[in-house]
């Protein structure tokens, strides 16, 4: 029954075929681009393209020509102080990660920022350490420069001590991932990282925050751990540590225990009343400060045995060239560092550019990461990304632009150069702490498993599997398993897409799954099957016995009864037991008939039905000669909608031909709706038309198919005598209407 006040509108316009609105209708026909085109299109130059580029290649030329100093200088000055605090902190800190001396994490603090500043297209994020890059680089460290045993057999080892040899190590695994990122920039192929989804990222950080938190349980609790990667390393160092636990420094605990409590009070009032507060309290750096006073005062490192940062020497370090051997070694782990590091900034700039409304270039982002890396590994530094913790202060503080991360830069680099001596006392259980408490975003992503799981199982899987592979396997393996895991998914839910038999609402143009609705129209002898997905090699089959299972019988089955019953027929003729009368056929022989067993030519039982030779034609459906019995098909008209198959690979298209075929040799009339018209146009090149499957049986719409059968077909609603027609839509309610309350056996045939 139709609301009184609902909204109607009406539509009067032909029955469209597609060959009948493309008569009707003229097409514009694009001279697409080819391969060579675009390739010419891109080392064409001209005065306008060369600006474009020396634009895009230099960000920071396009924002500075807009910067609002009296707006925004204070508030990128006031941003860059607070968040160059927390920077030195984190260098320090995440450095531990990395299996390195403290102070290399100043460097990566400041290289790579100074760089992003002409080349990054995000006015937001701050670029420095990343505590998940820093750990995967660490187990590279570990893994060519154990803490025990001899390091691994690399030209350029030779004299050299294990803190310098972890330092060429990071530096030209460093290097490597800069080039390869630089690589992916020019050539356009960030879309790399739409591969991993938000749910893989964030599986993939939480196993990465308990590889963290198990890294820096060795400074928390100050006992020895030697450094271990690969498979099952972190059930290695639990193992270890458990040995290991009598030896617990009972000075490390408390002081990382108080740490943790104040840091994590005071995060929380930030949270709570970060709209009231001007700028968030940098509480880790207040802790650190206090801590190194006591620690210098009472002198922790002499009297309770503390582990502490220990001498940071002044300035920088010459620059240093990147190891071939090492590059070898490391480029499988090297790879996965690129990725990671590249999606993570990026997921935190396009967060920040759509709230502040500006746009970020992924290609450029990754041009300019590379840049960094490549420019920050040569003066010993690490990879760097962003940490979501920093960036959150840079913008928090009412950063505006990359002015802030630049002063930010400046900070550190005073404290490499004037005042890092002060940091000396400053014990390393701090720096655990601080991590540790940092983690807290991460470690929280746990609460998204039962979201997952109640809205989309198949993410739950990939958000779980990578979760477990990586804290098992290591972050490396895991994230290859997550891809694996992911795309596997995405191809399950491909290979099986849930396919529906569709039917009318009364009355109207709109059709829906059959089984979930009560009152539908379906006119006898009609099928409508939905295919929800692109078809192609893997799903082939499966939608072909979907389609047998719709339209309740197999054509290539029925065919060959059929076929069977001609030859069976003919052979009576021909023998005299059958004859052809004025009445029809007259069985002249009582003895009882046998099927015949002939196998020969099978080959002829898949061939279209040939009455060339007989009398006449048979009405399948009725009694035949000789008491010969073959299915019954109640189908007359099968319509395929394809308004969501985005496209058709070979194998697709000779799979959908012979089901065609098939369907056609029983009688069966087969139409397409709402087919791409570049599926269309493929059909035609691949030669999909011949004299069984015509173009004709491609129409605009689904209702366009159905009006046009009904039209050719009006027995299938002769039962009534009513028949009613609106301006919008032709609705017979004879038919077969379906009421699920009642319970209606539906005719199967069985072969």
């Amino acid at each position: 029954m139709m609301r009184p006040a609902a909204k109607q509108y009406v539509v009067v316009r032909p029955l469209y075929s597609q060959d009948a609105f493309a008569e009707e209708h003229e097409k514009v026909y694009r001279q697409r681009k080819t391969i060579l085109d675009h390739i010419k299109q891109y080392f064409t130059c001209d005065a306008k393209r060369a600006k474009n580029v020396a634009l895009s290649l230099l960000p920071v030329i396009g924002w500075m020509r807009i910067y609002r100093i009296r707006e925004w200088l204070l508030s990128d000055i006031v941003s860059g102080i607070s968040t160059g605090l927390v920077a030195v902190l984190q260098g320090l800190a995440y450095c531990l990660l990395a299996s390195l001396p403290p102070w290399y994490g100043l460097f990566s603090a400041f290289f790579p920022v100074v760089i992003y500043f002409f080349l990054g297209t995000s006015r937001h994020i701050s670029v420095g350490p990343f505590p998940v890059l820093c750990l995967m680089i660490g187990s590279v460290v570990t893994r060519l420069v154990p803490d025990e045993g001899p390091p691994f057999n690399i030209t350029g080892f030779e004299g050299l001590t294990r803190d310098e040899q972890r330092v060429m190590v990071s530096s030209s695994i460093s290097f490597l991932t800069g080039i390869m990122q630089l690589v992916m920039g020019i050539f356009q192929i960030g879309f790399v990282v739409m591969y991993l989804s938000d749910t893989l990222v964030s599986g993939f950080t939480t196993a990465a925050a308990i590889h963290i938190l198990v890294s820096q349980l060795k400074f928390v609790l100050g006992i020895p751990v030697p450094g271990l990667s690969g498979p099952l390393s972190i059930i290695y160092t639990l193992e270890i540590i458990f040995k290991k636990i009598t030896e617990t420094n009972v000075c490390d605990v408390v002081i990382s225990l108080v740490i943790m409590v104040v840091v994590f009070i005071v995060k929380e009032i930030n949270d709570r009343y970060k709209s009231k507060l001007p700028v968030p309290i940098p509480i880790e750096v207040i802790m650190t400060v206090i801590a190194c006073g006591v620690s210098y005062a009472f002198d922790f490192k002499t009297k309770y045995g503390i582990e502490v940062v220990g001498p940071i020497p002044k300035g920088y370090e010459p620059p240093m060239a990147p190891n071939l051997h090492i590059f070898q070694e490391t480029a499988v782990e090297a790879f996965p560092m690129a990725i990671v590091g590249f999606a993570v900034a990026f997921s935190v700039a396009k967060v920040y550019s759509v709230k502040h409304d500006y746009t970020i270039d992924g290609n450029q982002e990754l041009i300019a990461f590379g840049v960094s890396n490549i420019f920050a590994a040569s003066f010993k530094s690490f990879a760097a990304s962003t940490a979501l913790s920093r960036s959150a202060v840079q913008e928090s503080t009412g950063g505006k632009t990359q002015v802030a991360g630049l002063l930010s830069a400046i900070i550190v680099m005073i404290v490499t150069l004037a005042i890092g001596f002060l940091l000396e006392p400053l014990p390393k259980s701090v720096l655990g702490a601080v991590v540790i408490v940092n983690l807290k975003g991460m470690l929280m992503q746990f609460r998204e498993i039962p979201y997952l799981w109640r809205r989309d199982k198949p993410d739950c899987v990939v958000w779980l599997g990578t979760c477990v592979a990586a804290i098992l396997l290591g972050l490396d393996l895991g994230l290859a398993v997550g891809l694996g895991i992911e795309l596997l998914s995405v191809v399950l839910r491909t290979q099986f897409p849930r396919c529906s038999v569709l039917a009318n609402i009364k009355g109207t143009d709109i059709y829906i799954d059959r089984k979930d609705y009560i009152n539908i129209y379906e006119p006898e002898g009609v099928k409508i099957f939905r295919i929800p997905s692109p078809i192609f090699f893997a799903n082939t089959e499966f939608f072909r016995n979907k389609l047998v299972e719709a339209v309740g019988f197999n054509p290539l089955r029925v065919l060959r009864k059929r076929n069977k019953a001609l030859r069976m027929i003919r052979k009576l003729l021909k023998k005299g037991d059958l004859q052809w009368t004025s009445k029809g056929f007259l069985n002249t022989s009582y003895e009882p008939i046998k099927e015949s067993e002939d196998e020969s030519n099978m080959e002829e039982l898949d061939l279209p039905n040939d009455f060339s030779d007989l009398p006449t034609r048979f009405d399948w459906n009725a009694e035949l000669p000789a008491n010969i019995v073959v299915p019954r098909v109640d189908v007359h008209s099968l319509i395929l909608d394809f308004a969501a198959v985005s496209f058709l690979d070979i194998s697709a298209l000779k799979g959908l031909k012979t089901a065609l075929k098939e369907l056609i040799r029983v009688e069966v009339d087969v139409y397409i709706v709402a087919c791409d018209p570049y599926i269309l146009e493929k059909l035609h090149h691949c030669c999909f038309f011949d004299d069984e499957i015509q173009p004709s049986i491609f129409f605009l719409t689904l209702h366009d198919a159905m009006l046009h059968i009904l039209e050719s077909h009006p027995e299938s609603t002769e039962k009534k005598s009513e028949m009613i027609v609106t301006t919008a839509t032709i609705h017979h309610p004879g038919g077969s209407l379906r009421n699920r309350d009642r319970n209606v056996s539906e005719p199967e045939t069985k072969f």
